[in-house]
């Protein structure tokens, strides 16, 4: 198959587009793309594309060392590479591996004002150092999240066409039940997305190959990338305490609560000790946290706990990964979750919600118990959303819709494997269309 088709190729058009563009930052973890998409996007929509990986051509990392005006820049990279054309407005920059080399974001500033070439910078999120960065180009950037395969991208590189995904839109936006062969095709789409992942080399081996094979080498392949990068890249953190916390999410996700706590990582383990590690793991783009709301209420972000969270994998691929072989064989061959399979559901979940742009947030009640899995919001009103691994009933999630207290919440979403309905409480839609949920609530409004 040719090239997967993503998301950020649109945004990119647009971004060039733009009048009063600024040069761009592409964050995100490794292995998802990045350099993919902007070296196609690059080649196919300028005279000239030029790129610099500072990882692979140290060379250039004294291109800055006569300052940043740009004619300065240009001379030294020519210097470098006397075949490279820089054409004024027609030639896209591309500095790759920026963590390598943080005067490349400080040069954003320059090419912004100079205004002749438009500038793109990568690199893994693992690798770059927030402070500097940010402190080098504030106000002279826009940023962009990329991540891996969502869903819809999933379906893409399956072949599947846009009529097709809009026509499980209007089936979702009539509340008109799917059709018995959508509703099973794409619930199929959905539980090999679950299994494999959103990584592109793993999603078009599989798309090429139409099977499995060598799928779970793959997946354990990019775990120990992750934590091969989280020894080289920890900075100041202590890298052992880094793993320790790595490696237990999946754990933690398996408990009933699924609280990540810091305490039962290992022994003596204290929350004090581990301050930081957290944040890197979510800023280096490996996990999504889930904060416990205080109370359920607007706004959202300003009535969670910090210190009560869940994790999820950023890419539930790779927490099928770092299961065990035979867990592997069991979703593969039988469709069989087992104890385990809430967590699945959850993570996957969790992974859509992220990369259609919500921040994830869940509450949970012991007096009265209450447990909701996630809560979003649309212009007006809360929405608590209840995940179920099946059909089970929604006693916590008709609560909170039927108690006055909670003013905010006008109407509720579950999700399971059951087709779409509404009962005049809560909306019911299948797993695989969560990818059109902020779609579809944004046209509800």
């Amino acid at each position: 198959m040719d090239r997967l088709k993503r998301k950020i190729d649109k945004y990119l058009i647009e971004w060039k587009n733009d009048k009063n563009k600024l040069p761009l930052i592409v964050k995100g973890a490794r292995q998802i793309g990045k350099t993919n998409a902007i070296k196609f996007f690059g080649e196919n929509n300028y005279k000239s594309y030029i790129e610099i990986n500072f990882i692979e051509k140290k060379e250039y990392l004294d291109i800055f060392e006569n300052g940043y005006t740009i004619d300065n820049i240009i001379k030294n990279i020519s210097l470098k590479d006397p075949s490279l054309e820089f054409i004024p407005h027609e030639t896209l920059i591309f500095f790759d591996e920026i963590q390598k080399c943080p005067n490349a974001a400080t040069s954003l500033k320059f090419f912004k004002l100079d205004g002749r070439y438009d500038v793109i910078c990568s690199g893994s999120l693992m690798g770059i150092n927030y402070k500097e960065i940010e402190s080098n180009s504030v106000g002279y950037k826009t940023d962009y999240i990329m991540h891996s395969l969502d869903f819809e991208e999933f379906l893409w590189a399956k072949g599947y066409k846009e009529e097709q995904i809009e026509d499980l839109y209007n089936c979702m936006k009539n509340l008109k039940p799917l059709s018995n062969t959508q509703y099973n095709v794409m619930l199929d789409n959905f539980r090999e997305h679950m299994i494999i992942g959103g990584m592109p080399a793993i999603v078009k081996r599989f798309v090429d190959n139409k099977n499995y094979s060598g799928i779970l080498e793959m997946q354990k392949q990019i775990i120990l990338d992750y934590e091969e990068d989280i020894t080289k890249y920890a900075g100041d953190l202590d890298k052992t305490k880094i793993l320790n916390a790595y490696r237990k999410i999946k754990v933690f996700l398996g408990n009933e609560n699924k609280k990540f706590q810091i305490t039962k990582i290992s022994t003596n383990a204290r929350n004090r000790d581990y301050i930081g590690v957290i944040e890197w793991l979510s800023n280096a783009g490996i996990v999504n946290i889930s904060y416990c709301m205080e109370n359920i209420a607007l706004p959202l972000n300003a009535n969670y706990n910090p210190d009560n969270y869940r994790l999820y994998f950023s890419d539930t691929g790779l927490l099928i990964g770092s299961l065990d072989e035979e867990s592997q064989k069991d979703l593969r061959l039988n469709k069989n979750f087992n104890t385990y399979k809430g967590a699945i559901y959850e993570n996957i979940i969790s992974e859509e919600l992220v990369k259609s742009g919500y921040n994830l947030y869940f509450y949970k009640s012991d007096k009265p118990n209450l447990e909701i899995d996630f809560i979003i919001r649309d212009i007006d009103s809360i929405i608590p959303v209840e995940v179920k691994a099946s059909d089970n009933t929604a006693t916590s999630l008709t609560k909170v819709i039927n108690d006055n207290y909670y003013k905010d919440i006008k109407y509720g979403i579950k999700l399971c494997n059951k087709n779409i309905g509404f009962n005049g409480k809560f909306y019911t839609f299948p797993y695989f269309l969560v990818f059109l949920l902020k779609r579809y609530l944004k046209d509800k409004n």
